[in-house]
């Protein structure tokens, strides 16, 4: 089966990928496409705004998480109804874990799913130069296939030409059009990356205006047509989704709200698939977690950023608690870690009471604490495994962990040849900075239903 794909990548971080692939996503669904997209790599934000361009849940896809097999079987579900799949790149194409290994990268997804590429290239002060970095990209891999690009940032229709003869009569890579310098088009950024798109206000207008620049510009029938000239899908077994869905037998609240929404959209949909019956609630909003709830999944988020909306709903934060301390299964990722302890304290000494499950608080610093992928090794039993479970993830905060020296550390993470303890676990409550993706082990969803389900059994 072909299923029509694309990959879009950067030369390096700053391109302009994000833009370009939320105004074709945009444009395409203006005319009527379904398109489904992707994220490669551990991104919560851009997704975000792929999402709201597309109308249809982005999907991360990351070599360093996953094996082939459930990469490739999470790629082929996921663009199911689809008419055309386009992969957000991250950083540079060939950016990976190391300089001399590209896992995780954007080539490794394009490799590994014999997708064709459409490289950007951030234009600006360059003419006939553009075709030497787009020649250089396009002969670095024989096994990635770059072959469309589109330009960023002209200056000008006759920048545009200039660019265009230059790499269409050096190279056969075909150019399929740019976006001008546009000083509307520049998206906001904070501690984590780009403001999320349901932020902004005038997002809509926003997203029209880009759409209708990517329709003027370029060319979506010849981009449509290389997807549609990919290879046949590699196959791969089905791992993750290998039987049909398990009827509703547990019902999981799930945070989500501004102070909480970083998820895989993979990790609701394999806990759905496993039986899991995913009510949405609000820490902010809400007065208390949904009463037909058996556990708790807090994502990542901003919580620091809304400290004082969810301090004030006391009512959510003694019921957080209170059902810890009764043995409901709680699973909590970074900003899930914050919020269950006693409180954050803001760059500017400001502290916010929490959800009290653990001692000790959260410090928001000025610099990034922690970035990459780790793998973890629990230090007791928790609802995910034994003790000695290991658990690959990622991290990524700029908050810090101050609590007392009994405190109930969970894992081990190692990072290269760096060991850091962290997170907090008792009872049933895992809480950690690591964002793990199910799909890098089906076990792990499994032990945390399969706790669910016996706390929800005992409590009956």
């Amino acid at each position: 089966m072909i299923t029509p794909r694309i990959v879009i990548a950067g030369t390096h971080s700053g391109t302009g990928k994000t833009t370009i692939v939320m105004g074709i996503a945009a444009a395409l669904k203006a005319r009527g496409v379904s398109v489904q997209t992707f994220k490669t790599g551990p991104d919560y934000i851009d997704p975000g705004f792929h999402s709201a361009a597309s109308g249809r849940p982005c999907r991360n896809l990351d070599s360093m998480l996953l094996e082939k097999d459930p990469l490739l079987e999470l790629f082929h579900r996921g663009s199911e109804g689809s008419e055309i799949s386009i992969v957000e790149g991250v950083m540079g194409l060939f950016d990976g874990a190391t300089g001399v290994d590209d896992r995780g990268s954007a080539a490794s997804l394009a490799r590994l799913s014999d997708t064709p590429v459409v490289l950007v290239v951030d234009a600006r002060s360059m003419a006939r130069s553009a075709a030497a970095v787009v020649r250089g990209f396009a002969s670095f891999d024989p096994y990635v296939s770059v072959k469309g690009v589109i330009f960023n940032r002209i200056g000008s229709p006759r920048h545009f030409e200039m660019v265009k003869e230059a790499v269409e009569s050096t190279t056969e890579v075909k150019v399929l059009g740019y976006l001008p310098r546009d000083e509307a088009l520049a998206l906001p950024e904070r501690h984590l990356g780009l403001v999320p798109a349901w932020e902004r206000e005038d997002f809509p207008s926003y997203l029209d205006h880009l759409a209708g620049l990517v329709e003027d510009n370029v060319d979506l029938d010849a981009l449509l047509s290389l997807a549609r000239k990919a290879r046949p899908f590699p196959s791969h077994r089905s791992e993750l989704f290998p039987y049909p869905s398990v009827p509703k037998r547990i019902d999981i609240a799930v945070a989500m709200d501004k102070a909480f929404h970083f998820y895989y959209q993979d990790n609701l949909d394999i806990l759905t698939h496993m039986g899991a019956n995913l009510v949405p609630f609000s820490p902010i909003d809400d007065e208390k977690i949904p009463p037909e709830a058996s556990a708790l999944y807090i994502g990542g988020g901003f919580p620091e950023l809304f400290a004082p909306d969810l301090e004030t709903n006391l009512s959510m934060r003694e019921d957080v608690k209170k059902k810890a301390e009764e043995g409901m299964p709680i699973l909590a990722e970074c900003g899930g870690l914050m919020y269950l302890v006693q409180a954050i304290e803001t760059p500017e000494g400001k502290v916010h009471s929490m959800a009290g499950v653990f001692p000790g608080r959260m410090s928001m610093g000025k610099r990034l604490r922690a970035l990459g992928y780790c793998e973890g090794e629990t230090l007791t039993d928790t609802l995910l495994g034994p003790k000695g479970k290991r658990i690959l993830g990622h991290v990524f905060h700029w908050s810090s962990y101050e609590g007392p020296d009994d405190a109930p550390i969970a894992l081990r993470l190692s990072k290269g040849d760096s060991t850091t303890e962290e997170g907090l676990a008792k009872n049933n409550v895992l809480a950690s900075y690591l964002h793990i993706h199910f799909g890098s082990d089906r076990t792990i969803p499994e032990s945390f239903l399969e706790t669910a389900l016996r706390w929800q059994e005992k409590r009956a």
